[in-house]
């Protein structure tokens, strides 16, 4: 046995420091990835969108390091970048962006009645924030840190009540390759996200419908079984560690045998019996 192998363990993440964005309850992959990270000896620093979230997160971690930025608001990605700017070189090992909104408050519309201002603000929330807070710790992320990000298992699908949603998060997904691309140019940093299947948190349930989707998606999968958050969360964890040190510009699809099962005999016999 290597024993410094046994010392680091597989991850390697203990004593290393990640920050973590996106914290909205205890059921979200932020808060699922964080407690894992801690688990095995790393340190976290938060990243939540409002003072309110940072009271909610405090409550359940009263020692927490947590910065407030709400992406939509330019001061406070301004003050974002001041704030990491004060740490040192090499200081933060990791980050996962994990932040999304889309304004369903008009629920299901035909996708080419999309408004505007509804687009352009869940571009800006779930897929440009990720390129402003990489640059925002452009300087404290290590030499061969990663970042992380959570997508959707199928942007291709067009699933109606996930509406422009689908397109956006196919935008994250570019903007990961692009990142991984520029950065490269002056470091080893890895950009990569985790494409998960439907999950059980309280952002999913702000989407119309999304309850029958997510049932629907239980019966798709091989072992007859939803997606966990934990399962999502633990593949971030993965990626963020120096064990995915291959990986790179790349989106990886966790959903449980989902997407490669849409012929499930079960699922085509009962559609039949239904006609």
């Amino acid at each position: 046995r290597n024993p410094k192998f046994l010392m680091s363990g597989f991850l390697g993440i203990s004593g290393k420091t990640f920050l973590i964005s996106g914290f909205a309850n205890r059921k979200s992959v932020a808060w699922h990835t964080a407690e894992i990270l801690e688990g095995e000896g790393a340190k976290i620093i938060y990243v939540v969108r409002s003072q309110k979230r940072e009271a909610e997160l405090l409550v359940l971690k009263p020692e927490a390091e947590v910065l407030v930025c709400d992406f939509e608001k330019s001061d406070q990605v301004d003050s974002l970048y001041q704030l990491i700017s004060q740490f040192d070189s090499e200081s933060i090992h990791g980050i996962l962006h994990s932040i999304a909104f889309a304004n369903y408050s008009e629920g299901v519309q035909p996708f080419h009645q999309t408004k505007l201002k509804d687009y352009l603000q869940a571009t800006h929330i779930s897929s440009f924030s990720l390129i402003e807070l990489a640059n925002a710790c452009k300087t404290a992320l290590s030499q061969n840190g990663s970042v992380v990000t959570i997508g959707i298992s199928s942007t291709e699908v067009t699933a109606e009540n996930y509406g422009f949603m689908a397109p956006i998060k196919a935008s994250l997904e570019a903007n990961v390759r692009y990142l991984a691309k520029s950065f490269s140019a002056f470091s080893s940093i890895r950009f990569n996200s985790v494409n998960a299947g439907p999950l059980k948190t309280s952002a999913s349930a702000g989407i119309p419908g999304y309850l029958k989707n997510y049932l629907f998606a239980e019966k798709l999968t091989f072992r007859k079984k939803a997606l966990l958050t934990e399962e999502v969360a633990k593949t971030a964890v993965f990626l963020l560690s120096n064990a995915s040190s291959g990986i790179n510009g790349q989106g990886i699809v966790v959903d449980a045998g989902m997407g490669l099962n849409y012929f499930d005999k079960d699922v085509v016999n009962s559609a039949m019996e239904m006609k």
